[in-house]
């Protein structure tokens, strides 16, 4: 949480007491969102049950939560890099390039499946790191860094696979999509996997404690002694990693390389993200209200589509929702700042009578 307007003397000495201390009142604050956001979801879901005969239907629930799953994974990545206050852009570009590279490989050059799906992951973190390097080292603003490489991997996807969708694909695909775990779908269930690891990555190591404090201040996180640069490079190629994987995951769904696929998927993705508690600002934020959000946007989509209401009014449906969250961070972040403050301000004059 940046304590812009408070002197670095009175947090920088202590500030490792400081941090713990504050993630507490955040977590809180986070537990309150997920109730929120889960209390909207069973209001909306009644609601449209009631509207719809065919909403809370287990085909149509399904196909909701298996559409949400793209979204899902490529915002585990995303969130990494929301919280340490940067925006990745080129989600969509790196998701289609991921998918064409994965069944190109094998249909024009021979080879193997495994051989394109590595390389496919590979051309993620190599997009994630340019980013990171881009952001780090280049200081070019996070949003116009990765402005270039939405263009430059689309454009890569389209030269690449013509402009088209390249079929058939591999059997490993077709698998992937048929898949079932105890009768849920597998994809489902990977993206739970990978949002649960993601979260024990960031609520029980280092490296996750590295990421808050760098969203949160990072000038404060530079005087503790984390490496800002490494974090930020990193939370990049965690969000190229995670596209990439989204691609595979897309092309299992199509059953083809999506060239053409995902238009306008990273405005959707930065919403669910911050419908779901992540702060723009960075250093606030965990992934099951991240994955709540992801499933109230796609309820919201799918109500649109049942109540068949005109195209058009599912962007300003979604754009209402992002609004209303974005204010929603605004307040919570000035709530937070002003409850520091008073805390920095006590111990201050706590230590003022002490003397």
């Amino acid at each position: 949480m940046a304590l812009e307007n408070t002197p670095m003397s009175d947090i920088a000495p202590d500030a490792g007491n400081k941090l713990p201390a504050l993630r507490g009142r955040i977590s809180f604050i986070d537990l309150m969102q997920s109730v929120g956001l889960l209390a909207v979801i069973l209001l909306g879901g009644g609601i449209m049950s009631i509207l719809s005969p065919v909403f809370a239907t287990m085909r149509n629930i399904e196909n909701v939560l298996q559409s949400a799953t793209i979204i899902a994974v490529v915002a585990i990545g995303q969130t990494f890099v929301i919280l340490v206050a940067g925006i990745d852009l080129s989600v969509a570009s790196v998701l289609v390039l991921s998918s064409v590279l994965s069944v190109g490989l094998v249909q024009f050059q021979g080879f193997s499946p495994e051989i394109g799906i590595l390389v496919a992951l590979m051309a993620g973190l190599a997009i994630g790191l340019v980013n990171g390097l881009a952001v780090t080292k280049l200081r070019i603003p996070a949003l116009i860094a990765t402005l270039a490489t939405m263009t430059i991997g689309r454009g890569l996807a389209y030269i690449y696979s013509g402009g088209t969708n390249i079929a058939p694909v591999p059997a490993f695909f077709v698998d992937l999509q048929a898949a079932r775990i105890l009768g849920i779908p597998a994809v489902i269930v990977l993206t739970l996997a990978l949002a649960l690891v993601a979260q024990i990555v960031l609520s029980r190591t280092s490296f996750g404690r590295s990421v808050y404090a760098t969203g949160g201040n990072p000038l404060a996180a530079r005087l503790a002694g984390i490496n800002t640069e490494r974090v930020i490079i990193i939370a990049f190629m965690i969000s190229g990693l995670m596209s990439a994987i989204a691609g595979l995951l897309i092309t299992a769904r199509f059953e083809a390389g999506a060239a053409t696929a995902a238009q306008g998927l990273e405005l959707a993705v930065i919403a669910a993200v911050v419908i779901g508690g992540v702060s723009l600002f960075g250093g606030e934020g965990n992934m099951g209200s991240m994955l709540l959000g992801v499933l109230l946007l796609g309820l919201v989509q799918n109500a649109v589509n049942l109540l068949n209401v005109p195209p058009n009014w599912d962007s300003v449906v979604s754009g209402l929702v992002i609004a209303a969250a974005a204010a929603l961070d605004v307040y919570r972040r000035s709530y937070l700042e002003a409850g520091m403050r008073k805390k920095v301000i006590a111990t201050k004059a706590a230590k003022s009578q002490r003397a």
